[in-house]
């Protein structure tokens, strides 16, 4: 099973191991992340599951269906702390080219400049 390791803004990290075919944000409610609320169940309509990939998985995080579309950045528009690395974790799907994928919470210092 592919692994996401969760960084959180408390310096803190949770490593999930979950089956493809899960979004993030479902990975992280199963996983009792209370940091991602994902309030509309994943249907593009807010941005509570927001978070940052890291850098070294963006591109893997852009590939396929899970290229940032209008309405997701539209969606990040409305979220706290956007960055380069910002994402909605409804929309990256984890598959095992994924395994090993690194984000970090809204508020969490990272040094990936």
């Amino acid at each position: 099973m592919p692994q996401v390791t969760f960084l959180f803004p408390s310096g803190d990290k949770k490593e999930v191991e979950a089956p493809s075919g899960l979004s993030v944000m479902e990975i992280a409610q199963m996983s009792q992340i209370e940091e991602i609320e994902g309030a509309c169940g994943g249907s593009l309509a807010c941005a509570t599951c927001h978070l940052y990939v890291h850098p070294d998985w963006r591109e893997k995080c852009l590939a396929g269906e899970d290229h940032i579309s209008e309405e997701e950045e539209d969606m990040l528009d409305l979220a706290f702390d956007i960055r380069d690395e910002s994402r909605l974790s409804c929309q990256i799907t984890l598959t095992d080219d994924l395994d090993g994928l690194v984000v970090a919470l809204p508020g969490t210092e990272t040094d990936w400049d």
